[in-house]
């Protein structure tokens, strides 16, 4: 029975925060980005001390359950061990715990948080790199697909589906979760638990509170045959059937040794098994640990739009090289940003202008920033603030969005189309603060229009460098500020 729940559990959990990452929502805001929220390392970051203390209480109480039900990095290692059971059957043998390997790894790690070395932190967290696995190559496919049902709605007078852009939004984080998909691929379907209870942080963090659990996995040495089974089936590794002993600090609680063992020798419970003619009603006591943990949600997130982009694109635009990186609105600074987000693609995968991507900076590796090629970030939008599980994008509202000064717009003189007799002002139109007027300028052909950019009142949306018709390079362009201020 408590295998059953598990997989039914982690069907759950898998799906909703598939779907949130995909960007697909079902206008429930409420809920939106809870599946996220409640992650151990997003938590952490964001100093959500009583989803910390639940998870933490739930594995002092139940052992790491949240590696098998709430992490989806530790559920997609299910299935690919569970593919690699298809093909050779009782394949594990107990392994002694590696704690140097474990104890450097996650020292290394805490090192890297507390000096601000996202690249380690973000290639180390679970969760974050379940979130490149899905946005990198999994959206792009969805996206697709979403494309090709707007077309075959559109040919028949139907238009539930809106085509959206296609497109990697980073070759460098596409390359990363490949590999990440590659490697913990093979380990799991070789080795079952290994990236587990070998390098993943949270799981050693947690291990360190599941050796102390109510409820195990326990020998019931009046039963037990030696059959082996049990550890032949234990992808953590962590049985030792000689000597009738679990190491529980790898357990992950999956149930797998319950449901292999023919002689109900193993139970799951607060006591140890004593030899009686009565059966423990284990499938009872596994209902009510399930239950406990199965709070049934909506993952949302804001679909995919397609963003108008003024003037005809004759030539894809080129970003261009910013002496200081733009970070969403709420992210504070970019020092903020650096310090707390995990880069679990989540924001990136919720915009629906188009514009966070993940940045290819080596101190910044993956992180989201703001850039303008496919879109705008518009004012009425607080999509990436609302869904942030880590913290470091907060919370803001509309209003207090149309006040948080990003950035600054800055005029190339040499891209502009104004100084090439064409009449223009796109970017006096379209800016939504009023920040841009047109002002006399002597060119080469006499007097012309050109922008004059009142920094004061520029917010740096992006909207006139994205309805900027220069190709490929905008005539006028975005600078970050390193600290966010509010006009």
């Amino acid at each position: 029975m408590l295998r059953k729940i598990r997989i039914c559990l982690q069907v759950v959990m898998m799906t909703l925060i598939t779907l949130l990452l995909l960007g697909i929502g079902f206008g429930v805001n409420l809920w939106d980005g809870w599946v996220a929220k409640i992650q151990f390392l997003p938590a952490l970051m964001a100093l959500n001390f009583g989803v910390l203390a639940l998870l933490i209480g739930c594995t002092l109480l139940f052992g790491r359950l949240y590696c098998s039900v709430i992490c989806p990095l530790g559920i997609m290692q299910d299935f690919f061990s569970w593919l690699g059971g298809k093909a050779k059957k009782n394949r594990f043998a107990y392994a002694k715990e590696n704690k140097w390997l474990r104890y450097s790894f996650l020292a290394v790690f805490i090192l890297a948080m507390v000096i601000g070395f996202a690249p380690l932190t973000t290639l180390f967290a679970p969760y974050s790199a379940y979130g490149r696995i899905v946005n990198s190559l999994f959206k792009p496919l969805y996206d697709m697909l979403n494309n090709w049902l707007a077309g075959l709605d559109a040919a028949h007078d139907r238009y539930n589906f809106s085509e959206v852009q296609v497109w990697i939004r980073s070759v460098t984080t596409f390359g990363i979760a490949i590999l990440t998909l590659l490697i913990l691929g093979f380990l799991s379907w070789r080795k079952g638990r290994v990236y587990c209870n070998s390098i993943c942080p949270v799981g050693t963090i947690l291990s360190c509170f599941s050796r102390f659990s109510l409820f195990r996995v326990r020998f019931d040495e009046s039963k037990c045959k030696k059959c082996s089974l049990c550890e032949k089936n234990c992808k953590a590794q962590a049985i030792d059937f000689k000597n009738g002993t679990v190491d529980y600090s790898r357990c992950v609680v999956c149930g797998d040794c319950l449901a292999k063992c023919k002689f109900d020798a193993l139970h799951y419970t607060a006591k140890k098994p004593v030899a009686t003619p009565h059966a423990v009603d284990t499938e009872r006591r596994s209902f009510l640990v399930g239950a406990a943990l199965a709070g049934t949600t909506a993952a949302l997130a804001q679909t995919q739009m397609k963003v108008d982009g003024g003037l005809a694109a004759i030539e894809d635009k080129i970003a261009p090289k910013r002496q200081t990186p733009i970070t969403p609105p709420g992210s504070i600074s970019a020092k903020h940003m650096q310090r707390h987000c995990t880069a679990c693609q989540l924001c990136v995968s919720s915009c629906p202008n188009n514009v966070l991507r993940p940045s290819t900076d080596l101190m910044k590796l993956m992180q989201p920033t703001m850039s303008f090629e496919r879109g705008y970030c518009r004012p009425e939008c607080t999509k990436c603030s609302q869904v942030c599980p880590a913290g470091a994008i907060q919370p803001i509202t509309r209003e207090e969005k149309t006040a948080i000064h990003v950035g600054h717009a800055v005029w190339i003189k040499d891209n502009c189309v104004a100084l090439k007799g064409v009449s223009c002002g796109n970017c006096e139109r379209h800016c939504p603060t009023g920040a841009i007027q047109m002002v006399d300028f002597e060119g080469p052909t006499g007097t012309v229009k050109v922008p004059s950019i009142d920094e004061e009142r520029c917010i740096g949306c992006g909207a006139c460098e994205n309805l900027c018709p220069a190709r490929p390079f905008s005539a006028i362009y975005v600078e970050g500020n390193e600290m966010h201020h509010i006009s």
